[in-house]
């Protein structure tokens, strides 16, 4: 990443370069030829944006405004916002919103105080620019959406049921959860379904044996906790949805959507608004948490057992905030929405926030909803966040902040079905829908029956209206995964005439138990071919009977996202744990599912809630112990997955810590705690400004249940401190192929819970591959308990400048670098000098470009040079685009000389959008501009020669030795740029006048 340089007086003062966030990405325009310049775009940055500001919010606020005592709850409290002291506070934070968006004449959309001091504004250029220079707006973001993440049995599966069950354990499911509220922020809630049947509220007080019963107080419902706080929310009325919908289980349900209603027109919303869930995922959510115990699941006539919740006498508070539009393009919902539910959920008083759902790639540690799940979980509250569906690629996590539990997903025992072909051979999938014997029947493709006026493709995708009734009837159709949804093509066989279906994957993708239309046998690619294969044969034959072989379980789930987490340069290892998420059956919204009231999901938001639920669990033994102490006990008791050979996983960016123990969780040992200042300090080293005061640690050294040092030059110690839950002696073991470990002291002494110690790790690499992840674990023993810290490091083979400079057509210079290993190479590619786009802009214009990035760029600099008045401020807006999608916006503002100078190495991203803004005293100010891309590539056309010397060499690790850059040929006056690699993608730029 590259270092933003303040610009001085000639634009009045430094901005705030950082303020406008997501994680750093790849600025660059595709290489041009001599007669090809940038085009300006018509894009515009102007929409919703959320705007934080310097003074803390009510749950973190200690003081030190005026007149204005602490709201800050006192540790194991929770927040009180009825409070006089906390609504006279809440005033002064959105009467200073609103004084700060109308300086830059933006009305406020929406006032966020309670776990962040953020507003919603809808802003153009020029007012971001000037918000960027306010002294107390500490982060902008863009308003952008989020998405629900999509013993066979799962409760039975992670032990909670049976005689030796942890529900039995705890009293038994009437009392497993019993006074904790689980707050889901998710699609909304089908009320009716009777995995939340309860009495209804009333007003009658509980007495002291029911003291947990909630009960209305007006139109407030009212809980007293099990941690002796005091639940109040309401059951927000709208569209299909009245007061009576909320009960003793459903405590309290409330939409937001405002964000969203005013970005998706009113002709393309579908679904209610108001609580009630059109889609199922909110549903599926909330019952896999604590929906009720021992649910008898039917679905078209069919008995698919019973289902239960994994806590079952929790109370459910809803948080409608992801919405369904009629084109799907729209589906999800806006980050101020999210913060909104995420505000009022602590201030109604939630122990558990279950977040089952992510944005398009990794969110920055200050994006807002990370911001106020961050608060959430200093005034108590335990999140439980989707590690994300974009497996199995590495980095593709979503939710990777260390105040909140990434889940990832993992199988359970699978649900069968076997294709016996005609010439004897039988492949087994995954089935749902098969409870008997289908055929022998005609095994045909879609191509061989479809209408006539239908393509092959889109047959064989078994796409509507493509399969011909006359030809398909009494047949077993082999459907292509892709293109339309896996339910929908069963319903396109069923239409047309079909008893079964084998659904084929042609890549290396998940095998799905959806409740099909017709019966109906999942295959994975390499059971696939074979069958496709042998049903395109003359007179091919197939029967569907159910059962067959399961597949070794549990293991991550291939859509499971992995890590490493790139906004934690590999110092913090996520995801944190795995919990079953693949073909979970519960409750679901009939309006989505085809009338059907239970269905089957995979994703990790079906994982999360299993981790949310247990955290209620948890809370219902010790209901003051803090969120991160939870956290650690299902951690470091984690057991490993499974690879597909039955051996132990020890993938850690896939799996986390293992798969979670219900039963050990409760038996933990020692616990790693942390809290708002440990975050902090955190954030501090990571490169964060929290403008808190908190000095910065090692990102590596936070009192984490997990170990990950992501750049282990030669040798590094970590600090750790772990607190008894039970007394005992634990002796320290390490195991860590190719890296020497030091345990200082190796062994701890505890006399009672409680006590605390703390001990050191020295990591010294002595055979480990330099650039490659050395994983392994740190545990704790005493006895027959086990405390066991999974260990992700990265040695690095160079410290070297991210930049050098240089100037002239020719010459050189010498700059040094640390080697980690005994050779040192270097290799040189470039210079590039990319044509240079000339321009002006108004105060009238926002000048905007599409950069497109070239594969294969190890390097990208991109150059703007204002020749801009004195009166003149002038700035550069520019995000990442997905697929077309600008992904959020980041600004920078000129150096003293009016250059803004972006550098990036391995760029990521498909491409930039990049806007240049320039405000004079009037309207008619005109302001000159340059623009230049300059894109390193392994066969880049080169503009000049750049050499490195030595460009091989023996050298002493950790010792610096210098090398010198030299080069010729470049033009004088404008920018040429070049690359210097030193293996493993570890480089520096050279920046060339």
């Amino acid at each position: 990443m590259s270092r933003l340089r303040r610009r001085t007086s000639r634009n009045r003062r430094a901005a705030l370069a950082g303020l406008l966030t997501t994680a750093l990405a790849s600025l660059s325009l595709p290489l041009a030829t001599a007669a090809t310049a940038a085009t300006p775009t018509a894009e515009s940055t102007t929409g919703t944006y959320l705007v934080t500001l310097a003074d803390e919010p009510l749950v973190t606020y200690d003081g030190g405004v005026r007149d204005l005592p602490a709201t800050k709850p006192a540790e194991g409290d929770k927040l009180d916002v009825a409070s006089a002291t906390a609504k006279r506070y809440r005033t002064h934070l959105t009467d200073q919103q609103t004084r700060v968006a109308k300086k830059v004449g933006a009305t406020v959309r929406q006032h966020y105080a309670v776990t962040t001091n953020t507003f919603s504004a809808r802003l153009d250029a020029r007012q971001l620019v000037r918000l960027a220079r306010t002294g107390n707006v500490v982060h902008i973001a863009p308003d952008r959406f989020h998405h629900a993440t999509d013993d066979r049995n799962s409760t039975d599966f992670l032990g909670l049921s049976g005689r030796k069950g942890l529900w039995k354990a705890l009293g038994g499911t009437a009392e497993a959860g019993k006074g904790i509220v689980i707050g889901d922020i998710d699609t909304g809630i089908w009320p009716e379904n009777p995995s939340f049947a309860a009495p209804a509220l009333s007003s009658r007080e509980p007495g002291p044996k029911g003291r947990h019963r909630p009960y209305r107080v007006g139109t407030t419902t009212v809980m007293h906790k099990a941690d002796g706080g005091t639940f109040k929310g309401t059951c927000q009325t709208g569209e299909s949805f009245t007061a009576a919908a909320c009960n003793e289980k459903v405590v309290s349900a409330r939409y937001f959507g405002k964000a969203w209603f005013d970005a998706v027109p009113e002709s393309n919303r579908a679904g209610y608004v108001s609580p009630r869930d059109s889609q199922g995922h909110g549903t599926h959510t909330a019952a896999t948490a604590a929906g009720n115990a021992d649910v008898r699941a039917k679905v078209d006539g069919e008995d698919l057992g019973t289902v239960s919740g994994v806590a079952p006498a929790a109370t459910i508070a809803v948080y409608k905030a992801l919405w369904q539009s009629k084109d799907g393009q729209a589906d999800g919902g806006l980050t101020s929405d999210l913060v909104a539910a995420i505000d009022q959920a602590v201030a109604d008083g939630v122990d558990v926030i279950n977040y089952s759902l992510g944005a398009a790639f990794e969110s920055a540690y200050d994006d807002p909803a990370q911001v106020a799940l961050r608060n959430a979980a200093a005034a108590g509250v335990f999140v439980a966040t989707a590690a994300g569906n974009s497996g199995p690629g590495a980095s593709s996590l979503s939710n990777t902040a260390p105040w909140t539990t990434t889940v990832a997903a993992g199988t359970i025992k699978s649900h069968t079905g076997t294709v016996t072909l005609g010439n004897g051979a039988s492949h087994t999938g995954i089935s749902t829908t098969v409870h008997r014997r289908v055929g022998p029947a005609p095994l045909v493709k879609g191509s061989a029956v479809r209408v006539a006026d239908t393509v092959d493709v889109y047959a064989d995708y078994c796409m509507p209206d493509s399969l011909d009734p006359a030809r398909t009837t009494g047949k077993i159709v082999v459907c292509e995964r892709g293109v339309n949804g896996r339910a929908d093509k069963s319903a396109e066989v069923k239409r047309a005439g079909g008893i079964g279906l084998v659904l084929v994957n042609p890549g290396d993708e998940s095998t799905d138990g959806d409740l099909h239309s017709v019966p109906a046998v999942h295959l994975d690619k390499a059971d696939a071919a074979p069958v496709r294969a042998y049903a395109a044969t003359s007179g091919a034959t197939a029967t569907l009977t159910e059962g067959g072989a399961s597949d070794v379980y549990p293991q991550v789930a291939g859509f499971s996202s992995r890590g490493p987490s790139l906004t934690g340069n590999g110092d913090l290892l996520k995801p944190d744990i795995t919990a079953p998420g693949v073909t979970i059956l519960e409750a679901v919204s009939p309006d989505g599912n085809h009338g059907r009231d239970f269905d089957y999901y995979s994703g990790t938001s079906m994982a999360t809630p299993h981790i949310s639920g247990l955290a209620a669990l948890y809370l219902t033994e010790h209901p003051t112990w803090s969120p991160m102490s939870v956290k650690s006990a299902m951690m470091t008791t984690a057991t490993p997955t499974r690879t597909a050979d039955g051996k132990n996983s020890g993938d850690v960016f896939a799996q986390g810590a293992g798969g979670v123990d219900a039963r050990a969780m409760l038996r933990p040992g020692l616990v790693y705690d942390s809290g708002e200042r440990d975050w902090l300090a955190y954030l501090e080293g990571s490169g964060v400004d929290t403008g808190s005061g908190v000095k910065a640690i090692d990102p590596s050294d936070l009192n984490y249940p997990s170990i990950a040092i992501g750049d282990l030059f030669g040798k590094q110690t970590i600090t750790r401190t772990v607190t008894a839950t039970t007394a005992g002696t634990y002796r320290a073991r390490v195991d860590l192929p190719g890296i020497k470990a030091t345990v200082s002291p190796s062994v701890l002494h505890f006399s009672h819970p409680g006590q605390k110690r703390t001990f050191t790790l020295t990591l010294d690499v002595t055979t480990a591959p330099a650039g490659r992840t050395a994983t392994g674990a740190l545990t704790w023993l005493s006895g027959r308990t086990t405390v066991r810290s999974p260990i992700a490091v990265t040695p690095q083979i160079v410290r070297a400048p991210a930049e050098i400079k240089g100037s002239g057509s020719s010459g050189s210079t010498e700059f040094p670098v640390t080697p980690a290993t005994s050779t040192l190479t270097a290799t040189a590619y470039g210079p590039v000098s990319s044509p240079v786009t000339e321009g002006t802009v108004t105060q009238m214009q926002e000048i905007s470009y599409d950069a497109e990035i070239p594969s294969g760029t190890k390097a990208s600099q991109i150059t703007v040079h204002f020749d801009a008045a004195a009166d003149t401020i002038t700035g550069v807006l520019w995000g990442d685009k997905v697929d077309g999608v600008l992904q959020g916006v980041h600004v920078a503002v000129p150096d003293s000389d009016g250059t803004v100078t972006i550098t990036v190495p391995h760029p990521t991203a498909d491409a930039l959008f990049v806007s240049l803004v320039a405000m004079g005293v009037d309207g008619e100010t005109v302001t000159p501009y340059t623009y230049q891309a300059n894109h390193i590539t392994a066969d880049s056309p080169v503009t000049g020669k750049v050499t490195v010397t030595p460009d091989r060499a023996r050298v002493t690790p950790g010792v610096p030795t210098d090398l010198t850059a030299a080069w010729s040929g470049v033009p004088a006056n404008t920018r040429s740029g070049a690359w210097i690699e030193y293996g493993n993608e570890a480089g520096s730029f050279l920046t060339l006048n």
